[in-house]
């Protein structure tokens, strides 16, 4: 008997990744956002652009991170698409 930790699942662990790198990339974007409104002097405007560019840098982690994930197979799609795509599969085997 071991005490089960539904994190360490591999699959877990991917979506909770993506889910704490979107959440820093609108922390980020509110960060942003809020030096832009704040005061628009020269100070200000340079922490704009550093919030701006490491949400440019999560997104592009997130989209690295998306993509390793679903070739390896640890995300699978599970909206429409994928059940079309699904049923156009088993219509083409009917078909045989």
């Amino acid at each position: 008997m071991g005490i089960y930790f539904p994190i360490l699942n591999s699959a877990m662990l991917i979506k909770t990744l993506v889910i704490v790198v979107f959440l820093t990339v609108i922390v980020s974007l509110g960060s942003a956002l809020f030096h832009l409104v704040k005061r628009p002097d020269g100070e200000q405007s340079k922490k704009t652009a550093q919030a701006l560019t490491f949400r440019i840098g999560l997104s592009l982690l997130l989209f690295i991170l998306l993509f390793v994930a679903y070739a390896t197979g640890l995300l699978q799609p599970h909206g429409i698409g994928a059940r079309i795509q699904q049923s156009h599969v088993e219509n083409a085997g009917n078909s045989k």
